[in-house]
């Protein structure tokens, strides 16, 4: 990335007040979150396709999300020992490596064995070591409604992005129809497409400075005076990722395909337009947060989402379950960019490296549990009850956090 090119996409992607160095990170970021989009809706596909069962399928997607929960638990727990930028490069690299070995293996326990150590993501946001590394280098590029601003876009370009990544799970359905390959193979071709990307965003890495730009040249800490406050969000962000686990994009996916009998072509449609919406609604985070504050955006616009959820599950027709699905990709994910920088805020500055680990982990171990779960529901043929449950705890999880939350102060910085 030369220089003009460089301050051109700075000026078209940082918020005022935002550090430079920030700009490799939303770039990586884009390209992670449409190699995650393509995979989340071809991850069943290609499973079933090979000929393993739905459960293995819901067994694998918990094995990734437990091995990302178990590295990212590393991370919090050692990562300040070393440059993250290093951390990030290695991370870029193991990207590489999951999509070759998922390109290379068919058969159920070697797959399970890459799933563990790789970073594929079968969900609809980032639970990947990735995010407490990137969180924290982003949390000390901006301070203040500029690091809210900074967070919203890291989260709107992994929303776009991934919209456009679900697009591409109609390739290898295309590909073989006028190319003349079996589809097992354009499944695998996309897989080495992940491992590419993977080259392409350790390159990425590579861009960044050794030291993280820091708005208040903050040395990272464990955690320390902040600790019981990152706890109680770790336990109650842990019943909402277990909730979430429950319908994990490439698990909505297998829903959409076994409810309705939807093709790969018409559920990445699906996905592109949720996709859109949601990237709206965190574009438009900010904006709220400034006037209701970071907690409520959080809670008052899950709920309603939450409420769609439960519906879509109970509707008779594939247009009504659409509609409201819809809906709910507009209003659910506004308090990821507030979440984040909710987390940052109410933590001294140099327990923020430590904090994004530890508030990630738990949501990755609890999601990891939960799509084991839905895969033997969809096997037993209890296909709308993992969408239940999942609007169900997510409202109480809502509550609960507003409750205990509600009357916490935020740092200026």
């Amino acid at each position: 990335m030369n220089a003009s090119t460089r301050r051109w996409a700075a000026r078209l992607l940082l918020p005022q007040g935002a550090h430079a160095s920030a700009l490799p990170l939303l770039v990586a970021r884009a390209l992670r979150a449409l190699a995650d989009g393509y995979m989340a809706v071809l991850l069943p596909a290609y499973l079933l396709a090979i000929g393993l069962s739905t459960l293995e399928v819901g067994i694998i997607a918990t094995t990734t999300m437990l091995g990302s929960a178990l590295a990212t638990l590393a991370i919090g727990a050692w990562g300040h020992r070393f440059h993250s930028h290093r951390l990030l490069r290695g991370a870029a690299l193991l990207m590489t490596a999951t999509g070759a070995g998922f390109a290379g293996f068919s058969s159920f326990w070697p797959l399970m064995l890459v799933a563990f150590v790789g970073t594929l993501n079968p969900s609809s946001g980032d639970v990947s070591v990735f995010l407490p590394l990137e969180h924290a280098r982003l949390a000390g590029a901006a301070a203040g409604q500029a690091r809210t601003a900074l967070f919203a876009r890291y989260s709107v370009l992994g929303a776009l992005s991934a919209a456009l990544g679900a697009l591409a799970a109609a390739v290898p359905d295309w590909l073989a129809s006028h190319a003349g390959d079996s589809r097992v193979h354009a499944l695998r071709a996309m897989f080495l497409l992940y491992g590419a990307l993977g080259l392409v965003v350790w390159w990425l890495y590579r861009q960044l400075p050794a030291h993280a730009a820091n708005t208040g040249a903050h040395a990272s800490a464990p955690l320390g005076p902040s600790r019981r406050v990152v706890v109680r969000l770790a336990a109650l962000f842990s019943v909402d990722a277990f909730a979430g686990g429950l319908v994990v994009n490439s698990l909505l996916a297998l829903w959409l395909l076994q409810r309705f009998g939807l093709s790969l072509a018409q559920a990445g449609a699906f996905f592109f337009w949720a996709g859109l919406l949601s990237a709206a609604s965190q574009l438009a985070a900010p904006l709220v947060a400034r006037r209701v504050g970071l907690l409520n955006t959080m809670v008052f616009t899950h709920i309603p989402a939450n409420v769609c959820l439960v519906l879509a599950a109970l509707a008779p027709s594939l247009p009504l379950a659409l509609a409201l699905l819809l809906f709910r990709s507009a209003l659910s994910q506004m308090d990821v960019p507030t979440r984040t920088a909710y987390v940052m805020a109410v933590v001294t500055p140099a327990e923020r490296p430590a904090a994004a680990s530890f508030t990630a982990v738990p949501r990755s171990l609890a999601a990891a549990l939960s799509p084991t779960l839905s895969g033997a529901l969809f096997a037993a043929g209890w296909i709308a009850l993992p969408l239940i449950a999942c609007g169900v705890l997510k409202t109480a999880y809502d509550l609960v956090l507003w409750q205990a939350f509600r009357r916490n102060r935020l740092t200026d910085e």
